[in-house]
């Protein structure tokens, strides 16, 4: 596989990623739906190229997203979480046992989430709200959040692994036809 033509397929790739991110300026209720879709579209470059290929696509829309994308928020999820773990996923399958596949998985995510919102609130000055509809259950609003956030988490990793088992159904044979 030529050099040029893996370099040619992950510009491509990672300009639509960026576009993904860029979209969030213009669609503003979509801060965690666009970053984790931006991270999908990097699932070829990983199963075709590798993991290294992978990472390397992120870091370059990650810098790329610092300078057009307008909704910081969503960068910082970008590059907290759904960037580089559609990359890593696959590190997670080497490990055996399932239950302690997901704990290292939550744990990941639960650093990321909290990591976001701190840095979303100290370093991008965004207020924390707190949920009025809850009631005096509102000082365990950033808890219920989390809560619900994994929820969501767990939900978006078992669509991960039918999206890349679709692609290698679907697609895998003409990115290869593509690369050569």
């Amino acid at each position: 596989m030529k050099q040029s033509s893996k370099l040619a397929f992950t510009g491509l790739i990672c300009a639509l990623s960026l576009v993904i991110m860029f979209l969030g300026g213009i669609i503003p209720s979509a801060t965690i739906a666009l970053p984790a879709l931006a991270g999908c579209i990097l699932i070829p470059i990983v199963a075709e190229l590798g993991v290294k290929w992978g990472i390397t696509a992120f870091l370059a829309v990650s810098v790329l997203s610092f300078f057009i994308v307008t909704d910081k928020e969503a960068l910082l999820i970008y590059v907290l979480f759904f960037g580089y773990y559609p990359a890593i996923y696959g590190m997670f399958d080497k490990i055996k046992s399932s239950i302690v596949k997901m704990v290292l998985k939550l744990i990941l995510f639960n650093a990321a989430a909290i990591g976001e919102f701190y840095l979303t609130i100290y370093v991008l000055f965004i207020p924390f709200e707190t949920i009025e509809g809850l009631g005096v259950f509102a000082p365990f609003a950033p808890i219920i959040l989390l809560l619900l956030a994994n929820v969501v988490f767990i939900i978006y990793d078992k669509a991960l692994k039918g999206l890349i088992i679709m692609y290698f159904q679907k697609f895998h044979k003409q990115a290869l036809k593509i690369l050569k």
